[in-house]
């Protein structure tokens, strides 16, 4: 069954605001969300950033919706403690709870004061992660000594069923690579062309069969002017290529990187438009693609009437193949 989620972005609104707007997507006819898990905003702008994984509880306990996060365990996170957090996740809201693990952003885990890897040794501690946090979710004993340190971790609290890990990925590379290990496919939407190499990638890495996430980034807003306005001052420092993305350091090499994109840009990367049919053919298409949840960032701060009108006007026109 295809789901359609609301995202929550930590960045650019308080923890507060966010669960009041969860509820009022399930109200609106909404049957998913996720969360950003992030340190830092993207920008000054945004100014926000609460941390995740209190919220969740509370929207799980708020709501009936399924959700996900985006975690990076390795360095800010340790993935003992994160597996040990989304057990007990799991075993409260049974199978209600997903989570995707990448390889970062410095953004977020220079505040350890580490160094920061290659993306070959960010792959590498990833990839143990992952085998660790699966084989605390087993009930194993896990000692593991490699990028990531392990001694003697066993989880006492697991679910009955383990939470759906789902691999991260932006570019074809990473999707061929994270189709021989992940549950599930997250990914963003992008031009069509780079989106359709991504899916193509993860299927051929051993992909095929599982199901695909996409995190939709939109502007809609009561005008056209509006929508596009709201992107270019939201947004306009996240469309860069993934590379540069995870390797700047503070919000304010993000502004100053925000400051040489023009409105031209944006639209290239977000679907801006006040028009609710406009969106639906959009979303239609990932559909078409064979995506099982879309989940809906809209990057604007107009969320009521984003979620209002996007429950009584897009959500019905979407059609499963």
């Amino acid at each position: 069954m295809l789901k359609i989620g609301y995202h929550a972005s930590h960045e650019q609104f308080k923890p507060s605001t966010l669960l009041t707007y969860i509820q009022r997507a399930q109200q609106a006819g909404f049957i998913a969300g996720s969360s950003s898990d992030h340190f830092h905003p993207w920008s000054n702008r945004q100014g926000e950033s609460g941390f995740a994984w209190s919220w969740l509880g509370a929207a799980l306990q708020a709501t009936t919706l399924s959700f996900g996060v985006v975690n990076a365990p390795g360095q800010r996170y340790h993935p003992a403690v994160i597996a040990q957090a989304a057990a007990t996740l799991a075993e409260m809201f049974p199978e209600r709870f997903w989570m995707a693990v990448g390889t970062g952003q410095f953004l977020n885990e220079h505040i350890t004061g580490e160094k920061w890897p290659t993306k070959a040794d960010r792959n590498a501690r990833l990839a143990e992660s992952v085998e660790i946090i699966r084989a605390l979710w087993k009930g194993e004993t896990v000692s593991h000594k490699g990028l990531v340190t392990v001694e003697e971790a066993k989880l006492y609290t697991r679910p009955d069923v383990a939470p759906l890990l789902f691999g991260a990925a932006v570019t074809s590379k990473t999707a061929e690579w994270v189709g021989g290990w992940a549950d599930g496919l997250l990914t963003i939407s992008q031009p069509k062309e780079q989106l359709q190499e991504v899916v193509g990638a993860f299927r051929r890495g051993g992909g095929e069969g599982k199901p695909m996430y996409l995190k939709v980034q939109l502007s809609y807003a009561s005008t056209d002017e509006a929508a596009r306005q709201g992107a270019y001052d939201q947004w306009r420092s996240n469309i860069f290529p993934n590379a540069m993305l995870t390797e700047l350091r503070m919000p304010e090499q993000f502004d100053m990187a925000g400051q040489l994109v023009n409105l031209q840009e944006v639209d290239k990367m977000v679907h801006i438009s006040s028009d609710p049919g406009q969106h639906a053919a959009w979303l239609q298409q990932y559909v078409d693609m064979g995506f099982d949840q879309l989940t809906l960032h809209n990057v604007n701060l107009e969320h009521e009437r984003f979620i209002d009108d996007f429950g009584q006007h897009v959500l019905p026109a979407i059609r499963v193949a």
